[in-house]
């Protein structure tokens, strides 16, 4: 299965941004020649930067453009993060809608991220989470499909962890990164909140307990719904 024409774009994006041609700090072509470039619409260019501005590799700023991402100070949070208990911990009723969920071929990020052979397939699903019914975050989850190709849709898309785990396959750590941008039109859309709003934005690569990396998500949370609360 060939992969979508956005994730060729973003693979060839982040290769140049690695081979040097932009570097940190750099503002990269304005969307319009990027698109002329690829021959694609400018939907579709977006479409490829924003996945680059969500793994945190490009940042736009309003009204001057679209940058190659500065690096930022992490801070370092321990355990694996289930939205589904840690809002039900908080007596409230989770629950999502599924934007998109497609079996596919990872982007290089995907793959780096999750350590995937070659040939490898992924399963990508993006949806709302609420909590309360009040839309609490926009997620994109990418899950090696081998990993989950036995289940059904509704295991998966409600509660991944809780699915594995009842399985036999034991949570480990997850290493999460955790920054602060403005939502997009279509982020926006998706919370029902102003465009330019503050998000925090969560990547974060979760793995089992014998190592195997099994989710990278990135996830763009309402600033003023959902707080971090890290434990030393």
């Amino acid at each position: 299965m060939s992969s979508p024409i956005y994730i060729k774009i973003h693979n060839e994006i982040r290769q140049r941004i690695e081979d040097g041609e932009w570097a940190v700090g750099d503002r990269i072509p304005a969307e319009r020649e990027l698109a002329e470039q690829f021959g694609v619409s400018r939907m579709t260019l977006r479409q490829a930067i924003q996945t680059l501005v969500d793994e945190g590799l490009l940042e736009r700023h309003i009204g001057a453009g679209t940058f190659v991402a500065r690096k930022k100070v992490q801070e370092k949070m321990t355990g694996v993060t289930s939205f589904t208990e840690i809002t039900e911990a908080q007596g409230k009723m989770p629950s999502s809608k599924t934007i998109s969920y497609v079996v596919t071929t990872p982007s290089l990020s995907e793959s780096e991220k999750l350590n995937l052979k070659a040939g490898e397939r992924v399963l990508r699903m993006e949806r709302i989470r609420y909590a309360d019914n009040i839309p609490i975050c926009f997620e994109v989850a990418t899950v090696p499909f081998h990993l989950v190709k036995n289940f059904d849709r509704e295991q998966i898309t409600q509660s991944l962890y809780r699915t594995l785990e009842q399985h036999g396959m034991t949570m480990g750590h997850a290493e999460q990164i955790v920054s602060a941008v403005a939502a997009s039109e279509r982020i926006a859309a998706y919370l029902g909140i102003k465009r330019g709003a503050a998000v925090l934005r969560l990547r974060q690569v979760s793995q089992l307990k014998n190592g195997q990396p099994f989710e990278y998500v990135r996830t763009q949370y309402v600033g003023n719904r959902f707080e971090f609360y890290l434990e030393r």
